[in-house]
């Protein structure tokens, strides 16, 4: 699924009406009525409501809300803010329609008003700004919003939370941003939704599609993809019925050190699990007897030192590498690692003490082989970048301009996932929970995308039905076993059932 900026969300609206056709105001009314309808399904009538309504189009959504809530019974009071009397032209058509509907209304046109009684009974709407808001509230507007966001109603916003911003709030006042408990937003996730610093503005998230034209969606690029269960399903590549184990890819896996087998196993029972023919592990000699206990599908292959990686081996025979979990950050280590980076030629997955490595060693980034996959948690892409970045806005575009300078593919780790393509474009990942942040469930994400790498997918493949796969692992999880109890290792368990869901 496209993700659309707020610039193009405006064009697509604009589209729809052109050539639909339909009247502007008309698609504010079949907008209302879906966030209506979501509001109905949530509180009763009895549940009283306070609508705060800006001066556009957001407040002339808010307006139609509350008409359609007088009408079926709820008791609003209204509050329409038009201080410099210049009200959006569907706003203005909707305070005329709305005027003698409400139990109370309120069109304020001075900086000073009678501030009303807000309990933890009441529904408070937001409809004050929405998605066509582009610097941070400020003057009466942020004070209204610091009022709203102390009192104990419940909010829900129209379409995005007023003062946040539909992609960058780097520079947002973040006092000045509503605290919704509920955002109905239209057609799609906004950008921002999908950072994490952001989530205590949005609360519960629903998305409402109000039939915005499919002709534009369909024919207008976009740089953000949400990826989504048919999207991955036709990525699967078929297994042929005279297909053997020489056949089906063979992995391998540069991981563990002396305290740290245990990272390497996960790794290897994901690369396993992935389809690929053989999985052979290099680690060190003291992990040797863990590793053949746990995971006895795996060829295990010793190093030249009892606790750590210390010296590259051929990597020739092998259709893809993954390293870096558990593999510590000696220097002997470090520099074993870039010299398996170099000699290398198979497609490469860096994740871990790799990256932590490469962190420490910044000049040798410039000599990473092109397309290398590399799979960071924030903290270890600040550390690739040698900064701390104040929002996760910030730290997403390093993570994109790294992936193009590198010509690499950048899974940056979270709850959306965000793959940056060396092209610049970005695919975001629609599956995983907040169970699955718990130690080594990258290390089973790096095993995973090794193995569909020897298996025989492509790069960007690899990584898109690895990171959906692997969140989708983990929601099957946690709708049997709950998410406080999940570990890792249950993620290799479900990934059997992941696969099976998606090639129905």
């Amino acid at each position: 699924m496209k993700l659309f900026t707020s610039k193009q969300l405006h064009e697509l609206d604009q589209y729809t009406i052109e050539h639909e056709p339909i009247k502007s105001i008309d698609l504010m009314e079949r907008a209302a009525k879906a966030i209506t309808k979501a509001i109905m399904e949530k509180w009763n009538a009895r549940k009283p409501i306070v609508t705060f309504a800006g001066p556009g189009n957001n407040g002339g959504d808010a307006l139609a809300v509350s008409r359609m809530l007088s009408e079926q019974g709820y008791k609003v009071t209204v509050f329409l803010f038009n201080t410099k009397d210049k009200l959006s032209e569907d706003c203005a058509i909707n305070r005329d329609r709305l005027t003698s509907r409400v139990t109370k209304f309120t069109e304020v046109t001075k900086g000073e008003f009678e501030l009303p009684q807000l309990t933890p009974d009441t529904l408070v709407i937001d409809g004050l700004f929405g998605s066509g808001l582009t610097k941070p509230l400020s003057g009466g507007f942020a004070s209204l919003v610091k009022f709203i966001n102390q009192t104990p109603s419940t909010v829900v916003s129209i379409d995005v939370p007023s003062g946040l911003l539909c992609e960058d709030n780097s520079n947002n006042i973040h006092s000045n941003i509503i605290r919704a408990d509920l955002t109905l937003t239209l057609h799609q996730k906004k950008l921002a939704f999908l950072f994490a610093d952001n989530q205590q503005y949005i609360g519960k998230l629903k998305v409402l599609d109000i039939g915005l034209s499919k002709e534009y969606v369909e024919n207008t690029p976009s740089d953000y993809t949400m990826l989504e269960e048919q999207d991955v399903r036709k990525l699967l590549l078929p297994r042929d019925d005279f297909a053997h184990k020489g056949s089906m890819g063979s992995a391998l896996l540069i991981a563990g050190s002396y305290g740290m087998a245990g990272a390497a196993v996960l790794a290897a029972k994901a690369c396993t699990r992935s389809g690929v023919g053989k999985v052979t592990v290099h680690t060190p000699a003291l992990n040797y007897g863990v590793m053949q206990m746990s995971v006895p599908e795996a060829l295990v292959h010793i190093g030249g030192d009892d606790r750590y990686f210390i010296e590259s081996v051929d990597a020739e025979p092998f259709d893809a590498l993954g390293i870096g979990p558990g593999l510590g950050q000696n220097e002997n280590t470090a520099i074993a690692l870039i010299g398996q980076l170099r000699r290398t030629r198979a497609a490469v997955v860096v994740d871990a003490d790799a990256l932590n490595i490469l962190a420490s060693h910044r000049a040798w980034m410039q000599q990473l082989p092109k397309h290398i996959i590399m799979t960071p948690h924030p903290k270890e892409m600040e550390r690739l970048d040698g900064n701390r970045y104040n929002t996760d806005y910030e730290l997403f575009t390093k993570a994109r301009e790294l992936s193009t300078h590198l010509q690499a593919y950048i899974i940056l780790k979270g709850h959306h996932s965000a793959l940056c393509l060396p092209d610049g474009k970005v695919v975001f990942n629609s599956t995983g929970n907040s169970g699955m942040a718990t130690a080594g469930c990258g290390d089973v994400l790096t095993g995973l995308i090794t193995g569909l790498l020897a298996r025989g997918y492509s790069h960007v493949d690899a990584c898109m039905i690895g990171m959906y796969l692997h969140g989708l692992a983990g929601d099957l999880a946690i709708a049997d076993i709950g998410k406080e109890s999940l570990i890792a290792g249950d993620l290799i368990t479900y990934l059997p059932t992941a696969f099976k869901l998606l090639e129905r």
